[in-house]
């Protein structure tokens, strides 16, 4: 009678866990994309440069600033922070994703346009286009109303 009652003891001691609901709250791990060919983006104000760099169908892969590389004041806006910033952005990519080439799309009319696109040059990715997205000011539509004598 003895043995009866361990055994018991023993099937409920194992379906106790069994019962237990599982948790399954933690988000599952990106993995790492491989990208052979991507897009820079490259906005350049007076006062920041900005880099983001995606892939071609517009995923950010990385971004860097001048500001997130430790340029603070009048200096980020410098043709060297956006050198630096394009360069991180640059090296980030090509390690983790394995990109080769790129097309370059520029906007704004700040310092660091060009020292960013020798940067990412000198980082050992190709090159492909490079495309000015600047918006132009035109004056706009004319306004409702009467003509002003």
């Amino acid at each position: 009678m003895a043995e009866e009652e361990i055994k018991k003891v023993e099937e409920v001691a194992t379906e106790a866990p069994a019962e237990a609901p599982a948790k399954t709250t933690k988000k599952a791990k990106k993995g790492k994309r491989l990208v052979q060919s991507g897009q820079v983006h490259i906005q350049a104000t007076f006062n920041n440069t900005i880099i983001s760099i995606s892939d071609k169908s517009g995923e950010v892969l990385t971004a860097s600033s001048a500001g997130a590389n430790g340029f603070r004041g009048s200096k980020k806006g410098t043709a060297y922070a956006a050198g630096i910033a394009a360069e991180k952005a640059a090296e980030y990519a090509k390690k983790e994703h394995g990109l080769s080439s790129v097309d370059v799309y520029v906007k704004g009319i700040g310092l660091g346009r060009d020292s960013a696109i020798r940067a990412i040059s000198t980082a050992g990715i190709r090159i492909d286009s490079i495309t000015d997205t600047t918006p132009i000011a035109h004056g706009g539509c004319r306004p409702k109303g009467e003509r002003k004598p």
